[in-house]
């Protein structure tokens, strides 16, 4: 049982810790709490005897241990995916450590969090990135609670607490989505940008399965099925530029059905493009990059394949009437060689070693971003410039190498300005609440989980995934009926094969 004792002017508390020794009863930083009367020093020594029992009581010293030395410690003992365990490192070095790192765990007040809070806000950080950060704080307190080192967490959120500015004031910008036109239009240009038909089939497939980028990135060719495509894996880019090949988000495994035209355009894809298996994982993936690898020589400039699809020719021909010119006819040869100059292109200009996989911001920065808003972003030196091309022949060919915008005629219109890649997941969503999917059929082909009442009494029946197929089919038809009505035919072959069998 605690006992007070009497020290001069004031009394202090003593309980029994599990020790077998008496301490006195102690404040936040550890120093002796110093009582005005007896009976006050008895109920608080006795208060903390009890918790000592029950094993709640918390070492004040424990609590001096710096945010820094803490956090040091607590990521050490994480045991997550590689993608997670990058996340909190970045959230805790950028964000946490230079405002915390030397401030003792149990000093860490809600004012603080507060005051953190506005200087990132100021910073001009958005709404969202801060609260993902905050997310990250209140894990690493709650943790330190549950070591003794604090008593409650100071980065829990009280309701009711905070500036009363209504819900708009920590909502970010509304995703940018596109119609199945929108789809095929900017799948055609980044062919065109990439020089190559890949880019066209993997932003059609993005636009309808709504598969995430590190899926579309990670599909290997064993889980492209007959009228469907596995989600199996992932590849997520870590900082270090390493690809790391980890389960789906949330482990969302499923099977997701694409309709008899996308079947056939994939499989082309693959029987055209014959994948081999990449140097960093040994395993065959449907789609590769479109850029040299990091390190490679980069010489930019008009490709082979550009010039054969300016001249209206195979590359087999194209490159015999550099080689071999007296086996093309005259006609033939000298288009080619028009081509040629129109584009700039060199011979040798281009490395022929090409990446094994898309690296994010090079697609959505090179292609996907221009091929979306006809313009180039502004990246280092580099200002925002339209996308100069040759009006001929329809959409246009983008026209690279030196003085390219002085030898271009036209420029590209917007399609969809905002729209990202991740925006063809909203996209695909939105096409399917447009097709009426119930939202059972929608959540599995999304990756996401339903947990309420009506989810689990709610099945997907075949006839469900039949009327989706029927659905996508009509959008697409439609959208290839549109393109059509623009021009008969596409610089982009794959494309070019759809117009010429309708």
């Amino acid at each position: 049982m605690g006992y007070a004792e009497k020290r001069g002017d004031y009394w202090r508390a003593r309980y029994k810790a599990a020790s077998g020794k008496y301490p006195a009863v102690t404040d936040e930083t550890g120093a002796t709490v110093r009582f005005r009367t007896r009976r006050e020093a008895e109920q608080a020594a006795n208060d903390a005897e009890a918790q000592s029992r029950a094993g709640t009581r918390r070492d004040p010293a424990a609590g001096r241990i710096t945010f820094g030395e803490y956090v040091n410690r607590w990521y050490a003992a994480q045991d997550l995916a590689a993608s997670t365990m990058q996340n909190y490192r970045r959230h805790v070095e950028e964000h946490l450590l230079p405002t915390f790192e030397q401030t003792a765990m149990a000093d860490v007040l809600p004012a603080d969090i507060a005051a953190w809070e506005k200087k990132e806000r100021a910073a001009g950080y958005a709404e969202s990135s801060i609260r993902t950060w905050r997310a990250t704080l209140h894990l690493i307190l709650a943790d330190a609670v549950e070591e003794g080192l604090r008593d409650s967490n100071p980065a829990s959120r009280r309701r009711g607490r905070g500036k009363r500015a209504g819900r708009s004031r920590s909502r970010g910008p509304e995703k940018t989505i596109t119609s199945a036109l929108g789809i095929l239009l900017i799948a055609e240009r980044a062919a065109l940008l990439s020089g190559r038909d890949d880019e066209f089939v993997a932003i059609v497939t993005k636009g309808f399965t709504g598969m995430r980028w590190g899926e579309l990135v990670g599909l290997e060719t064993g889980y492209v099925r007959p009228a469907s495509i596995r989600v199996e894996w992932q590849l997520y880019e870590l900082d270090s530029g390493e690809l790391h090949r980890c389960p789906p988000k949330d482990d969302s495994h499923r099977q997701i059905d694409i309709p008899g035209w996308l079947d056939r355009l994939v499989s082309e894809h693959l029987a055209r493009t014959r994948p081999k298996p990449c140097t960093c994982h040994g395993l065959t993936y449907a789609f590769g990059g479109h850029r040299p690898p990091k390190g490679a020589a980069r010489r930019p400039g008009a490709t082979l394949v550009d010039v054969a699809r300016r001249a209206g020719v195979s590359p087999a021909t194209a490159s015999a009437a550099l080689n071999h010119p007296e086996v093309v006819h005259e006609v033939t040869r000298s288009r080619i060689m028009t081509a040629i100059a129109d584009l700039g292109y060199v011979r040798g200009g281009a490395s022929g070693e090409l990446a094994a996989h898309w690296r994010r911001t090079n697609f959505a920065t090179w292609l996907f971003q221009p091929a979306a808003t006809g313009w180039y972003p502004k990246k280092g030196h580099l200002i925002v410039r339209p996308v100069p091309v040759l009006g001929e022949p329809w959409p246009g060919v983008p026209v690279r190498g030196r003085a390219a915008a002085g030898r271009a005629d036209a420029c590209w219109l917007p399609i969809a300005p905002g729209l990202t890649p991740h925006g063809l997941r909203h996209t695909h969503r939105t096409l399917m609440e447009e097709l009426g999917t119930p939202g059972k059929l929608a959540d599995e082909r999304m990756g996401h989980t339903d947990g309420s009442v009506q989810a689990r009494y709610t099945h997907v029946t075949p006839v469900m995934r039949t009327r989706l197929m029927e659905g996508l089919t009509e959008l697409w038809e439609a959208a290839l009926k549109a393109r059509q009505t623009m021009a008969s035919g596409s610089p982009v072959a794959a494309l070019d094969r759809l117009l010429s069998d309708r």
